[in-house]
């Protein structure tokens, strides 16, 4: 048989119905409320290739060199082209068309969904890989699976497979076809708590269908119960929007939710317990913890999908009482996002205190207690002694010195401040750091056992941190409430490494607002030129290439900004091949940025190329930023030089960065010049405005990017930039501050990026300050 009815299917099915029809048959098959549909095999996929004679062709078209973008391209499109335009047989026809009319007495709306076979599919890499299709009628259908089969013929999905040494020919999709649920009322629900596992049930709820909740269009109500006793804390969120079908098209639409509604509760004390009830089922049923999606229609609850989270902490879980209360020293969810130390307590379960005496101190950049032996770094060639668990203990770290930060348990650095490189990479890695000690490089000793104190800024001797307490890096970062505040202004994430993406994404941030290219290139230990002198221009390009495809999946398809090279003279001077680079008396106002790009449009063409090659492989996320502009002039010749690089500059997502007094009195030049964005690096626009070094000791304390000066140049870019249709956002340091996001909110900045150990707390406040801004509009 061609298809599958869900009460047919079991999990043991996964092989032949794939992932979510397995899901939805074991659901079905317990008796819970699913919504009756069926799901085209995945051998039915097999039998069409085969039978019509098109599968030798097809494996052979994607047998190409990835790397050979138009090879890669072509073949994309021959093996699509074969199996959209391949007929379906008679048969076939006839049993999916029939199965149709079974669902709905044959009138019924269905969604179509690709349901892959194995987790080695790309489907479970890259979000969004496979497709689906909403609210499709009879009519459509049969286009509508092809179209599903067809799509594990992306471009991205060949690369994926190839680079993977994952057979084509192996690769199965079946397709589940189920009848639409008008929902009045809809959302998701965690039958145990995300992050600890406790006895804590937690529901989103919000009007229509479940689209908006998912998407993170609308701000959803939120419900937190104890499982115990069903006590219930309820947070009523202004539900401005709501998505439906509309009856004319039968497609999906976003409509204003009536006014009355908006802060009206969307789901009562008895659906909660008929929720909850469910919720209690399908946890006993698959015996772990579910992420459930709901939907409610005339008082009846139907289930849409059910997965395991993934997110519990194994410690958190080990922390749970009989009762289900969480034991206090493992810290407490206090449901904003971020986690309340028990008195006396950190929020990592360790002693901080330690037992020695403070050795130096510092500032605390990147929280956190570990303990290890001190490793002194004061040339490179000390880095090869670094090993796992060691306390780096330099001057100043640099990007070549990447991997073995990776490798350490802590940071301390005699210069530099908040803003600094060990500063922001420690951050991203989630590794404890303390800059600007002045002096540890010459009191402590190599190997000396010392407890570094990130959050306090304090170097102690002796250890007093157990390494079986240690959290992991990503974790950390990971949100303790899962309840991701919706705001307008987005909120994203900086990263300055791609070995940082996977922890920037487990923050939840909308995207990255500021990718750094110069650490990837930094890093090679060599002066792009050197580089390309002794591997080729396209092993630059690779390099690069690599470097974002691995933060533009881990976030697909959510947005990444990259920033094109920004590296000073005298860091490129450290690398080989550097004794060629200019003397200058001061780097930070020399021959870096956009400046460099267009003096020496040859590099700057291999980075260009570098990103066409990303657009060819799909990843439509990717979006290119010029830093250090001054003028409307810059940006007109890089968009030539985006033009000669085969960029079209109409199609892609572009802009410049803010970081001079000069760029943010022209921008209304640049925005006419065509770009999309205009993103403030207030680190730079702070030091150019106020003259101020912010790494120069005897003038840090002058550093203030709240600065008036400061800000009403921000202020005015802004209302420039929206004048002109053109996006703005900040990607400096200033916009992980409280009193910097209230500001730029008022403002009406379209995003923030914050450091990934902020993003959390700065959703909360750009939430707060846009509740208070519709409050204040209706009072």
């Amino acid at each position: 048989m061609a298809v599958l009815w869900l009460d047919e299917i079991s999990a043991g099915d996964l092989e032949t119905v794939g992932g979510k029809g397995a899901s939805l048959g074991e659901l079905t098959g317990a008796g819970l409320p699913v919504p009756p549909g069926f799901v085209v095999t995945a051998g039915t996929y097999r039998s069409f290739i085969e039978e019509a004679e098109i599968d030798e062709e097809l494996f052979a078209a994607v047998d190409v060199d990835v790397d050979d973008s138009a090879a890669l391209a072509d073949a994309a499109d021959r093996a699509q082209e074969l199996i959209l335009e391949t007929p379906f047989p008679d048969e076939l026809q006839t049993e999916i068309l029939e199965s149709y009319h079974e669902v709905g007495n044959g009138e019924a709306f269905v969604a179509v969904r690709s349901s892959a076979t194995a987790e080695d599919l790309p489907d479970a890499s890259f979000a969004g890989q496979q497709e689906t299709f909403l609210n499709v009628t009879e009519e459509a259908l049969l286009d509508r699976v092809r179209e599903c089969w067809a799509s594990l013929f992306t471009q991205r999905a060949i690369y994926y497979r190839q680079e993977q040494g994952f057979d084509h020919s192996a690769v199965n999709i079946a397709v589940v076809v189920q009848q639409m649920v008008d929902a009045e009322k809809s959302g998701v629900m965690f039958t145990s708590h995300p992050s600890t596992g406790d006895a804590t049930m937690i529901i989103e709820a919000a009007w229509g269908l479940g689209e908006a909740v998912v998407s993170g269009a609308v701000s959803p109500d939120n419900y937190v119960i104890d499982r115990e006793d069903r006590s219930m804390d309820i947070t009523i969120a202004e539900k401005k929007v709501m998505h439906e079908k509309d009856e004319a098209t039968g497609q999906t639409v976003e409509r204003e939710v009536p006014e009355d509604r908006r802060t009206q509760r969307v789901v009562s004390d008895d659906e909660i317990d008929d929720l909850m009830d469910l919720g209690e089922r399908v946890e006993d049923h698959y015996g772990e913890p579910q992420d459930v999606e709901w939907a409610i229609v005339d008082g009846d609850v139907y289930m849409l999908q059910s997965r395991p989270i993934t997110t519990i902490d194994e410690d958190g879980r080990d922390a749970v009482d009989p009762t289900g209360s969480v034991d206090a020293a493992k810290g407490l969810t206090d449901g904003s996002g971020s986690v309340q130390a028990a008195e006396g307590g950190s929020t990592d379960g360790t002693d901080s205190s330690g037992t020695g005496d403070v050795l130096v101190d510092g500032l605390g950049s990147s929280p956190g207690t570990v303990s290890g032996p001190a490793r002194i770094v004061k040339k490179l060639d000390d880095l090869a002694k670094v090993g796992e668990g060691d306390v780096i203990v330099t001057e100043m770290t640099m990007p070549d010195m990447v991997p073995a930060m990776k490798r350490a348990s802590g940071i301390i650095t005699d210069e530099g401040g908040m803003t600094s490189h060990a500063a922001i990479v420690s951050r991203e890695l989630g590794v404890p750091a303390i800059v600007g000690t002045t002096n540890a490089t010459t009191v402590l000793e190599d190997g000396q056992v010392v407890t570094l104190d990130g959050d306090k800024g304090s170097v102690l001797e002796g250890s007093a941190v157990d390494p079986e307490e240690e959290t992991e890096p990503v974790e950390e970062v990971r949100p303790q409430s899962p309840v991701k505040p919706m705001t307008a202004t987005e909120v994203k994430v900086n990263v300055s490494i791609p070995e940082a993406a996977e922890r920037a994404a487990a923050t939840g941030a909308d995207g990255v607002g500021l990718l750094r290219t110069e650490h990837m290139i930094l890093s090679l230990n060599q002066t792009p030129e050197k580089f390309i002198e002794e591997n080729g221009e396209d092993a630059y390009i690779t390099e690069l290439v690599e470097g974002i495809r691995g933060v533009a999946d881990e976030f697909y398809p959510r947005p990444v900004r990259v920033r094109t090279l920004d590296a000073p003279t005298d860091e490129f001077r450290q690398l080989e091949g550097g004794e060629d680079e200019p003397d200058e008396h001061n780097p930070m106002l020399g021959y870096r940025g956009i400046r460099r790009s267009l003096d020496r449009p040859d590099v700057f063409g291999h980075e260009l190329e570098a990103f066409r090659r990303l657009y060819e492989l799909g990843y439509d996320n990717v979006e290119i930023m010029l830093p250090l502009v001054n003028d409307a002039e810059d940006i007109y010749q890089a968009k030539e030089c985006m033009k000669e690089a085969g960029i079209d500059p109409e199609k892609r997502k572009w802009g410049a960065m803010i970081e001079t007094p000069a760029a943010a009195l022209s921008v209304e030049g640049m925005a006419e010049a065509g770009i999309d964005f205009a993103s403030f690096g207030t680190n730079d626009l702070t030091q150019y405005t106020l003259a101020v070094d912010r790494n120069n000791e005897h003038v840090a304390d002058r550093f203030d990017e709240l600065h008036p000066a400061i800000l009403r140049l921000i202020g005015n870019v802004i209302e420039t930039c929206r004048e002109h249709d053109v996006e703005t956002s900040i990607c400096g340091q200033a916009g992980s501050k409280p009193e910097m996001a209230r500001f730029l909110v008022n403002e009406g900045i379209s995003s923030i990026s914050a450091n990934i150990d902020a993003v959390r707390d700065v959703q909360h406040e750009v939430k707060r300050v846009e509740q208070k801004l519709l409050l204040d509009s209706v009072r």
